[in-house]
């Protein structure tokens, strides 16, 4: 297929397989604002993406089933993590000839069809992509964003249409799934090893970058943060390749425009100096991390604004209060709300990385709260391959309740690695205040006696902790 705009139609009818996923789902609200035909199917699990679904009218099946493939569809589009010999809805479009698309592939035809830039790097690329969704919005350009996760800015959806002329997504390096995706611009966050079942050492998943950065247009700019070993490693191979690409650093390490002079928190708001702007920028989520994500938001933003020439726009004073305004994106130092003056907060953080610099961020953030942690691994792998990382990261909390493992489909255990085994890593640099139990609800009982005022009560991994601190937000209500 070398083209999706056939199907870019209101007579047009696209099923999505795997439609609860951030990623479909995130692409389905795009098909739905452009005027085609959506449904598609899931398992029964509930998530926060079926709120949105719901709430846009785009119907679904709970449950996959060959039936729900007619020959009125015309086109099947499937999450990555199925195969037609792991779902009957795929195997069945195939034997009917309906053409099928994984999400990936979708959504790299749909970038061929705009000037696009795709936003990566192993931590900090969901948030830098919401941010600059809310700097799109404030500067008036011409954009759809998409983000893997719901953003506040775009109304609770993961998806935002200005106007069409530029395209920015989220791109995930898992698998290689960006090298399907057209960029012109590219903003690298962050390279480390990590998706060790798929990429088994740090120069792997380096490479993978590199063969991604790779193809960039003649021309095409790479933003990437010089204060991240990986990334400046992987600018510097694409650099000496002589490509012919405009390489664009920034960070508390870089001099250029996008460096950043300086950065402080008070009164539950940080702020922060990036070279390009004379006046202090404003933050209202925690962690110097954020300052990063906002200074690659802000290089990309610029770079789609000299193109366009926009006239009687007072460019940076839009770009601070865009920055000021922007309440995050789910799952990302999210506030669930306060409750008997408790913070209750969640975050997607997954990685000993993400960990250490979400958990010092909220330290600094708040100094004077007490930081109560519930932490969900997720994948046997991961947390095998960096166990002591995990164990080092998450001891900054002051006090821990640890799970089990939250599996993934996509990996085989072999027995040797559970939950109990971050618990015994940690005990041996934090003995005490450090608790566990299999099931996260079962630590229900033991917080409500535990949290007192001003502390701060996060859920924090990719795994499904999070009700707990609903229902303790509840609770304490």
């Amino acid at each position: 297929m070398e083209s999706f705009s056939t199907f870019l139609n209101s007579g047009s009818y696209i099923y999505l397989i795997g439609i609860k996923g951030t990623g479909v789902s995130a692409f389905a609200e795009l098909l739905h604002a452009g005027g085609v035909k959506v449904s598609g199917s899931d398992t029964e699990e509930v998530f926060y993406t079926d709120a949105i679904l719901k709430e846009l009218g785009i119907p679904y099946h709970e449950s996959f089933d060959r039936g729900h493939i007619n020959n009125d569809i015309d086109l099947v589009v499937y999450s990555a993590a199925y195969n037609e010999q792991t779902n009957d809805e795929l195997a069945e479009a195939l034997q009917k000839s309906i053409p099928v698309l994984s999400y990936p592939q979708a959504l790299g035809l749909y970038s061929a069809g705009f000037d696009s830039s795709g936003i990566t790097g192993v931590h900090g690329k969901t948030t830098t992509t919401a941010m600059c969704g809310a700097l799109m919005q404030g500067l008036g350009l011409p954009a759809q964003i998409l983000v893997g996760s719901a953003v506040s800015d775009f109304g609770g959806k993961s998806t935002i249409t200005i106007d069409k002329k530029y395209f920015i997504a989220e791109t995930c390096e898992y698998r290689k799934h960006f090298l399907f995706f057209h960029p012109k611009r590219i903003v690298l966050t962050a390279v480390e090893s990590d998706h060790q079942d798929f990429f088994p050492d740090y120069k792997s998943i380096r490479d993978a970058f590199v063969e991604y950065c790779r193809l960039l247009p003649k021309g095409g700019e790479l933003i990437y943060c010089a204060d991240d070993p990986g990334a400046s490693e992987v600018a510097g191979i694409i650099e000496e390749e002589g490509r012919g690409l405009v390489l664009i650093p920034y960070g508390f390490s870089s001099s250029g425009n996008f460096g950043l002079s300086s950065y402080r928190t008070e009164n539950d708001r940080a702020f922060f100096r990036i070279n390009a702007i004379n006046e202090e920028l404003v933050l209202r989520i925690p962690g110097r991390h954020q300052a990063l994500n906002a200074a690659a938001a802000i290089a990309l933003s610029l770079s789609l604004y000299r193109q366009e020439a926009v006239q009687g726009t007072s460019i940076f004073g839009c770009i601070k209060k865009s920055l000021e305004n922007f309440r995050g994106s789910k799952r990302r130092s999210e506030i669930i709300g306060i409750a008997n003056d408790i913070i209750f907060m969640d975050d997607y953080g997954h990685h000993p990385s993400a960990i250490e610099t979400t958990l010092e961020g909220i330290k600094v953030f708040y100094p004077l709260r007490r930081l109560v942690v519930s932490f969900m691994s997720h994948t046997y792998t991961r947390t095998a391959a960096l166990l002591k990382g995990f164990a080092s990261s998450l001891s900054n909390a002051d006090v821990l309740f640890l799970h089990k493992i939250y599996a993934s489909p996509r990996e085989n255990h072999d027995g040797k690695t559970d939950g109990k085994s971050i618990f015994n890593e940690v005990i041996k640099i934090k003995n005490k205040d450090v608790y566990y139990s299999d099931e996260p609800i079962d630590a229900f009982d033991r917080l409500t006696q535990l949290l007192k005022p001003g502390d701060i009560f996060l859920t924090l991994g990719a795994g499904s902790n999070w009700p707990l601190g609903i229902k303790l937000f509840e609770y304490f209500t």
